[in-house]
């Protein structure tokens, strides 16, 4: 089975991870959107939200299958027995930390690859970042997002204000 592993702190998951997917999910027998446990970050939404978040998002992909994990990208990947790494590039200046891990995930294991897919052009401005700005203020994500994040935004944010 031909298995490729889409990682990423989702948080949330946007449009432009969603065009990564739809895209990828083509190329695979099973595609695994694996949403990084990572401490050293300070998330909005817990694991467990982020992964309820993409499930419904994904939910009429067929070959998706939606997971978590923490410590070594390559350890999981083995793990999974995937043997493809799918990258998400927005801009040039995502190229050159991404291609940093590329290198370092190909010398920890050699039998992984890593392709890069350029999102499509009218998502290359968006991150999980700007849509929380946006929302964080109030203003308007509509068309960012999936539904069942733009509630979740709402309502996380409503508790902070």
């Amino acid at each position: 089975m031909n298995i490729g592993i889409y990682p990423g702190s989702f948080d949330p998951i946007t449009y432009g991870h969603l065009d990564i997917i739809t895209r990828s999910a083509k190329l695979f027998d099973k595609l695994i959107v694996a949403v990084l446990s990572n401490p050293q970050k300070q998330p909005l939404f817990t694991v467990e939200e982020r992964l309820e978040m993409i499930k419904e998002s994904v939910k009429d992909i067929k070959n998706i299958e939606v997971d978590s994990f923490s410590g070594l990208l390559v350890d999981f990947a083995r793990l999974k027995q995937a043997k493809v790494i799918v990258k998400g590039l927005r801009a040039v200046s995502d190229f050159e930390y991404e291609l940093q891990m590329a290198l370092m995930n190909n010398k920890l294991d050699g039998e992984i690859e890593t392709i890069f897919i350029m999102t499509s052009s009218k998502y290359s401005y968006l991150s999980s970042s700007i849509v929380k700005e946006v929302s964080r203020f109030g203003g308007c994500i509509k068309g960012l997002v999936p539904p069942i994040v733009e509630k979740q935004l709402k309502q996380k944010f409503a508790r902070v204000n």
